[in-house]
């Protein structure tokens, strides 16, 4: 059970730093930095937006309408921060027997 969860910390990290790579390419879209019409940075971002959009989609349901600016990139990296650091540990700590004195 311990592999199990120290898997799903693994993968919740991987999914931290391809919304982080989703932000930064989004950024450089939006200010035209990089431009979609090339191949790779098209299918890059399809591929990043297909990731990240099922988890994104329930969360701005319940956001109100803030205009440009997206907060739920935000919300999922902070979800992942409280399930690493906190709920995971203390699911692992609960998982160990502690050993008689």
């Amino acid at each position: 059970m311990l592999t199990l969860l120290g898997i799903i910390s693994y993968l919740l990290t991987i999914y931290s730093w391809v919304i982080i790579a989703q932000i930064i390419l989004s950024l450089l879209i939006s200010f035209n930095v990089v431009n979609t019409y090339n191949d790779f940075v098209g299918s890059l971002y399809k591929a990043l937006n297909a990731l990240t959009e099922p988890v994104y989609r329930p969360i701005r349901r319940v956001l109100p309408d803030t205009g440009a600016f997206d907060f739920a990139p935000m919300v999922v990296l902070i979800a992942i921060t409280i399930l690493t650091r906190f709920i995971i540990p203390g699911v692992a700590s609960s998982l160990v027997p502690i050993p008689p004195m």
